[in-house]
């Protein structure tokens, strides 16, 4: 499947330590691909851990720090699981604050396996249709959501998906997200 063209759109991966290493590296690459700019925003500096299988991955850079960071500079907000990733965002402030501010924008906010945490915490869940790794179905459901067992799901400007393997299309409905977010706003200007 190929991806509309993103040159000059820009998307921000918010991210810490404990990150599952495939969905913050294969959804940046994707998009970086289709010609976004992709920003890894952390609380940390430098660098940050990822988590692959039973142990510690690779590190990636981190481009932009979480204070400073606006939801006026970016096209959407990407938010990648593992247990440990989104478990610690949802305690940051500074984090919910951002990813609130996403929502209030209307801009599309993507979140995969345990991520859904975090929109939860940020009170996004509520008659929405989402999905995401099995472990968190209930807290999903707690939340008001309509869980639905899918690789991805689009309500609103919310996309989930459950695991590594929908990747692809995870990937896939970002883009097109974006694209046509950009595309709505080219109109009304």
């Amino acid at each position: 499947m190929s991806l509309p063209n993103l040159t000059g759109r820009k998307i921000c991966i918010l991210a810490t330590n404990g990150f599952e290493q495939s969905e913050l590296i294969k959804p940046r690459d994707t998009l970086r691909d289709a010609g976004a700019t992709v920003h890894v925003v952390s609380p940390e500096s430098g660098e940050i851990r990822g988590w692959q299988g039973d142990d510690w991955g690779d590190s990636v850079s981190v481009d932009a720090p979480l204070d400073g960071a606006k939801a006026a500079d970016y096209d959407a907000l990407v938010l990648p699981g593992g247990q440990i990733n989104p478990d610690l965002l949802r305690a940051d402030e500074t984090a919910m604050a951002l990813i609130k501010d996403f929502a209030a924008a209307g801009k599309p906010i993507a979140a995969v396996c345990h991520a859904p945490w975090l929109l939860i915490e940020a009170g996004l869940a509520k008659d929405k249709t989402m999905t995401c790794y099995t472990s968190i179905r209930t807290d999903l459901k707690n939340a008001g959501a309509n869980v639905v067992d899918q690789e991805v799901a689009v309500d609103g400007n919310l996309i989930t998906s459950r695991n590594p393997d929908d990747l692809p299309a995870f990937s896939a409905a970002i883009a097109m997200a974006v694209n046509e977010a950009a595309s709505a706003k080219s109109e009304t200007v």
